[in-house]
């Protein structure tokens, strides 16, 4: 059996350190973004811009934050027993679900203890919603999991089959070798 098989914690430990780098990002934000509305990142590219969002993606759902931090909470067990239980065994794929995993927790955070989310990231070249880490670790961690699972996981993820090694047996060993 591969070694990296058996190892979640790895995956845990960048979830965790996702969550505080969104975490931290949001705490400047409030601290030093906040007062003053809007703070130029990039001319004419992107600003940042303090939003308290009660909802989700583009807002909806605005009046049901509790609903939505019951959805995260059970997304984020969910997420974290696939992990740990190896629903994806590559690395590759165990890092798709981790950046669910972060952004789901992220967000999660914010519902419980403000009862909204932060956004911050506003994108001025087109129009679009303002966002946060943990948005970004779910947009790109979704998007990675489905090609993931469309195109690679049955290269990489050999369900069904065993790998040499796993039943015993040598490489090109059959049972007659035995």
């Amino acid at each position: 059996m591969k070694h990296w098989r058996m190892r979640p914690m790895p995956y845990m430990i960048l979830a965790a350190a996702l969550v505080a780098l969104d975490q931290l990002v949001k705490y400047l934000v409030v601290q030093h973004i906040q007062p003053l509305g809007h703070v130029p990142l990039i001319p004419h590219i992107l600003e940042l811009t303090y939003v308290e969002n009660t909802g989700a993606a583009f807002s909806l759902f605005s009046e049901h934050t509790w609903i939505l931090a019951g959805v995260s909470l059970l997304m984020s067990v969910v997420l974290a027993v696939a992990i740990w239980k190896n629903f994806f065994r590559h690395p590759v794929g165990k890092v798709t679900l981790t950046l669910l995993l972060a952004g789901a927790v992220g967000n999660l955070i914010d519902r419980v203890l403000r009862g909204y989310v932060v956004d911050m990231f506003n994108v001025l070249f087109m129009d679009f919603a303002v966002f946060n880490v943990a948005d970004i670790c779910v947009v790109v961690g979704g998007i990675a999991a489905g090609l993931y699972y469309l195109f690679l996981s049955e290269k990489l993820e050999n369900r069904g089959k065993k790998t040499p090694g796993e039943d015993g047996k040598a490489d090109g060993e059959t049972d007659a070798d035995r």
